[in-house]
């Protein structure tokens, strides 16, 4: 350990040296910024060095925030002031006194010297930015080389000028199908503002959980949130039995949201909060069966295989409204952004045409079907909202029988919906399935164990804006995790990152600047930051693609793709592990040798296993 520490220090001691040289080097960043040029030499970060903050109370907090996260990495305590002291390195955030138009509110200009690093924005927004840019030109593990070699933290000189493509840079967290603590919460938060996304959209209540307190309806938390424990694929289990205790679940109180509200709005990031009505609102109707349709007794939906029954409010019954109203009226209270989610996606029409109330409301509001029932539902929740200060988003269902005036579409089944939405002269915020949806599968099912998905190649090739369409009304885009088949903390960072890092890039930086072997490499350069933060992540990138290619005669031969470019495939079929003396693929089908019932594969890198094992039944290949 000894021997290895001074051969660390060694090399630090070298990099110092040498630090104008290594300056050369760009540093690997996501997003890419807009633009970023090399300079000669580069800044030390010393336990004196200050940040300069100036007056600002919104900057010197974000200073403070900063100071934290360098201060937990190099150990260093670094200074947070308002003047700088004479003779002492500085990193300086200055606020512009006359806007820049370039950078807009959320760019900034950042510019590292051996003199020192100012970062100049017109909000404290780009200020944060800025930050995170700088954190990122950190080593990625600079706390061993601080402690076990005492040595200073190198930044390389650059100037770069960056602000973000899109307004919208969001995230979505499903706690409905599994609850997640406020602690994994705030640790999400953590990660997204690293990559610069402002946007956590927070799917608070479903048929499987009612998530957030309300004064107003206490039974929506005391019953609403807990279902019977279930494990294993969703909607496979069974359904909740006589006398079986409603133990999963939980909420949030209503102090909790005050205290996360801040700890995003402390990092630039505005939380937008579902409640999704009128389907997908069991737990609702479990709580207070009054205002469905069927007003039976349910219990909250644990993903099992019979069914979960009537699941949507009552269009016909006034005390839904009226339920509505109160909710609402309290979760604008607790939340400080203009946009309150309503879902709006997925209604179970069938009840509403065997409901007389349903069927009279059409009748009295001359509503000529089912579709337009849902458009008078919808409006009805935006004058809601619109009474307590804030605007409807809807999932692309909405345009169903007609939008509401002032609605924002969502638009998730395909860019269709969100291109006539914009076409009508709505606000669009684009989130299609096949390329924003993070619970998908993300690699070879056989390796994944669960669906073919979506790779992070295919996410990379998201564009927001379709053809056609004024790109003034695209806010930006999101990547919705939802987790019905998702129970734990780590397995939405698994299933999160780095598909996140690949739609951070599509939000945030130029288009014209989209590069595949770029990204790669700049991903890569994450990964050790993931790891010194506890964060888990998926290595599906490095895994082999398998699929079945049929020959002159119409049997069966085996081809390989793979995401990044150098990966070599090697393949055994005796069972044995292909390591880098089995056989190399080399880009021509694989002709399958007789008796053969298996292919086993796995991915090299530069002479170094990559990949993790893949192993596929011929049988299950042919079903391909």
């Amino acid at each position: 350990m000894k021997i290895k520490m001074n051969a660390l220090c060694l090399a630090v001691t070298i990099l110092l040296l040498t630090g104008s040289v290594m300056a050369q080097s760009l540093p690997a960043l996501v997003p890419e910024p807009v633009s970023m040029k090399s300079m000669p030499g580069s800044f030390i970060v010393k336990p004196q060095t200050q940040i300069v903050t100036g007056n600002n109370a919104e900057v010197t907090a974000t200073a403070k925030l900063f100071a934290e996260q360098v201060n937990a990495c190099t150990g260093h305590t670094l200074k947070v002031v308002s003047a700088a002291s004479s003779g002492v390195s500085a990193i300086t955030l200055q606020l512009n006194k006359a806007a820049d138009k370039t950078i807009g509110t959320e760019g900034y200009l950042l510019e590292v010297k051996a003199s020192g690093i100012v970062i100049r924005a017109n909000q404290p927004a780009g200020i944060l930015y800025g930050l995170q840019t700088l954190l990122q030109m950190l080593p990625p593990d600079p706390e061993s080389l601080a402690r076990e070699c005492k040595q200073q933290i190198v930044i390389p000189a650059v100037a770069i000028t960056d602000y973000p493509r899109f307004g919208w840079r969001g995230l979505m967290l499903d706690v409905s199908r599994h609850f997640f603590t406020k602690e994994f919460v705030k640790k999400f938060i953590d990660h997204m503002v690293k990559y610069k996304y402002n946007v956590f959209h927070w799917h608070l209540s479903d048929d499987s959980g009612w998530r957030i307190a309300i004064k107003a309806y206490p039974q929506l938390t005391k019953v609403g949130a807990w279902r019977v424990p279930r494990t294993g694929r969703w909607a496979t289990s069974p359904m909740a039995q006589p006398g079986e205790a409603a133990t999963d679940g939980g909420f949030y109180t209503q102090d909790d949201i005050r205290e996360i509200v801040k700890y995003a709005q402390q990092r630039a990031i505005t939380i937008v909060p579902e409640i999704d009505v009128p389907g997908h609102s069991q737990a609702l109707i479990v709580a207070y069966p009054a205002v469905s349709c069927t007003g039976e007794q349910y219990k909250v939906y644990p993903g099992s295989n019979g069914g979960m029954g009537d699941n949507v409010l009552c269009a016909g019954n006034e005390e839904s409204f009226e339920m509505l109203d109160k909710i609402y009226g309290e979760i604008a209270a607790l939340f400080p952004g203009q946009y309150i989610h309503a879902g709006g996606d997925e209604v179970n029409k069938s009840f509403w045409k065997a409901c007389a109330k349903c069927q009279q409301r059409m009748k009295s509001e001359g509503l000529k079907d089912e579709h337009e029932l849902q458009s008078y539902f919808i409006k009805r929740v935006e004058k809601i909202l619109i009474s307590k200060g804030k605007k409807l988003i809807g999932w692309d269902e909405i345009l169903e029988g007609g939008l509401a005036p002032e609605a924002t579409v969502m638009s998730w089944q395909g860019m269709e919906g969100g291109t006539a939405a914009a076409k009508a002269g709505h606000d669009v915020i684009m989130s299609p399935l096949q390329y924003c949806y993070l619970d998908y599968g993300q690699g070879e099912p056989a390796t994944e164990h669960m669906w073919a998905g979506t790779r992070l190649s295919k996410t990379y090739q998201f564009e927001p804006v379709p053809p056609g369409v004024d790109a003034k009304y695209i806010l930006g885009g999101q990547g919705n995790v939802w987790t019905e088949f998702i129970a734990t903390g780590s397995r939405v960072e698994y299933m999160t990152w780095p598909r996140a890092l690949a739609l951070s890039e599509v939000y945030w930086s130029p288009a014209g600047k989209r590069n595949w072997d770029s990204f790669v490499t700049r991903m890569e350069a994450q990964f050790p930051r993931f790891d010194q933060a506890g964060v888990k992540y998926a290595p599906s990138v490095y895994d082999a693609d398998i699929f079945p290619v049929k020959d002159e005669q119409g049997g069966m031969k085996i081809g390989f793709r793979t995401e990044i470019a150098d990966l070599k495939v090697y393949y055994t079929f005796d069972h044995s592990f292909p390591d880098n003396t089995a056989d190399l693929y080399n880009g021509t089908p694989i002709t399958i040798p007789i008796g053969a019932t298996e292919i086993w594969a796995v991915t090299y890198r530069k002479g170094k296993p990559a990949g993790r094992l893949l192993r596929i039944g011929l049988d299950e290949l042919k079903k391909r």
